[in-house]
């Protein structure tokens, strides 16, 4: 038994390790980023923050595809059958290429009206925000298809690669960002609008290098020209159709994340700023425990396909004991340099010492969260997708929206309450997620029809 459990660590931790770097790289250069803006002005990096996480929502969207995809790849490339495979990610790009339109008329012409939800009283931030959502869109092509052909490449089993594309990507994106946001080296200082561009550049520039990959066999899916050009509506649904349950999960996710973050704008600067810098912090570490998510996911599929059930609980429950281990070093980390962590990303003192306070709370809700998105992982794994999209649901409308309410403004816990209730949430989650892994009310899921 001693040596099945240190197998299944061994295949944990070996599946995990490029995911983390893959998936925390991005989530890494927002926070850098974060840290370059936070050090023109708190209005700036709140300006900016609330316009990255209408982004990070409308991508949301986008996942329907990558998921619905990737479910029918892994299929055919498990039956070898390599032309169908190429054919589902060919047009899964075409309906990304469509997308993209939709979303630069959403990003340039409504940004505007987008960051109305911040202040009366702070314009400043507000023209950050339309400033950097508006440049983007300019990229917006590049950007939706390169998201969705690295997404499937991801899932499909190249994760050295697309760690290879998305260091790439993030490297760029930091380098250019130091240069535009500031002004060096005789380049203009940019402020909000260069942290866009460097952000269009660095990822139109990522896409050719994917497209360098696919069309050079060096991954397992090949880019067809002629296939990207031929849309396939009955494809087109079979992607929607096993997607769906995902997307609304994430979408229904990143609205209980912006419904709080205009709850932090209405209390001031001060408080949208410390928000702001615990949200990026949070991202990287939710990224790393996504690495232990995935692997978990992997395992646990795979153990059910090859109809070992004990495996599959086993190796589920161990990531989960892995990442509760991760996530309490690093909450005591936190806590332990919460005032270093806030004079990281700003210079504003009374943002670094509200802050701090703070930091407390959000440091040890990481420890269900870690664990939650272990679980989470397991239950994909048996494709147990309607259930954690009817879970997220419900715990959005009560936490995110009526239960962050009370806390902050009616008891007048102010952030303390916003972050309490996410704490509150991701344990609620985490108990009624482990619940069913526990008593495998998945079984009937190990089949995807």
């Amino acid at each position: 038994m001693a040596a099945k459990q240190k197998s299944a660590l061994g295949e944990v931790l070996k599946t995990s390790f490029p995911a983390v770097i893959d998936l925390s790289s991005q989530t890494i250069t927002w926070l850098i980023e974060a840290i370059f803006i936070g050090h023109l002005s708190a209005a700036a990096l709140g300006g900016v923050g609330i316009a990255l996480q209408i982004i990070l929502l409308t991508f949301t969207v986008v996942l329907t595809f990558v998921m619905g995809a990737s479910i029918i790849i892994l299929r055919y490339l498990g039956q070898e059958d390599t032309w169908n495979a190429n054919h589902v990610f060919a047009q899964a790009l075409v309906i990304g290429a469509a997308f993209s339109v939709i979303i630069f008329l959403l990003w340039y012409f409504g940004g505007a009206s987008m960051m109305a939800v911040i202040r009366e009283d702070e314009p400043i931030a507000r023209i950050y925000g339309e400033q950097y959502i508006k440049t983007v869109a300019l990229f917006s092509f590049f950007i939706v298809v390169n998201f969705i052909a690295v997404g499937i490449i991801r899932m499909a089993g190249d994760t050295l690669i697309t760690m290879k594309i998305n260091l790439f990507i993030n490297s760029l994106h930091i380098f250019l960002s130091f240069v535009l946001i500031f002004g060096m080296w005789g380049f203009p200082r940019l402020e909000a609008r260069g942290a866009a561009l460097a952000a269009g550049i660095a990822h139109t520039l990522g896409s050719f290098l994917t497209l360098y990959y696919l069309r050079s066999r060096k991954t397992e899916l090949f880019f067809s020209f002629r296939e990207f050009t031929r849309v396939n509506f009955d494809t087109v649904k079979r992607l929607f159709r096993l997607g769906l349950p995902t997307t609304v999960e994430q979408l229904v996710w990143a609205v209980g994340q912006l419904i709080l973050s205009f709850y932090a704008a209405r209390l001031g600067i001060v408080a949208l700023a410390a928000h702001q810098v615990f949200l990026r912090i949070q991202s990287v570490l939710t990224m790393t425990f996504t690495g232990f998510g995935l692997a978990s996911m992997t395992l646990v599929g795979k153990n059910l396909g090859a109809d070992d059930e004990h495996r599959a609980v086993h190796t589920g429950r161990l990531a989960g004991r892995v990442a509760l281990i991760t996530a309490a070093v690093i909450s005591l980390l936190l806590i332990a340099f919460r005032t270093t962590w806030m004079g990281i990303f700003t210079n504003n003192q009374e943002v670094i010492q509200f802050g701090a306070k703070v930091m407390v709370v959000m440091a040890l809700i990481q420890i269900p969260k870690a664990v939650n998105i272990v679980f989470t992982g397991n239950l994909r794994g048996s494709a147990d997708l309607t259930w954690l999209m009817w879970l997220a649901i419900g715990s959005v409308i009560f936490y995110e929206t009526f239960l962050a309410y009370i806390f902050t403004f009616v008891l007048g816990l102010s952030l303390y309450g916003l972050w309490l209730v996410m704490g509150l949430d991701e344990s609620w989650r985490l108990y009624w997620n482990y619940h069913r892994f526990r008593k495998r009310k998945w079984k009937r899921n190990t089949e995807i029809h």
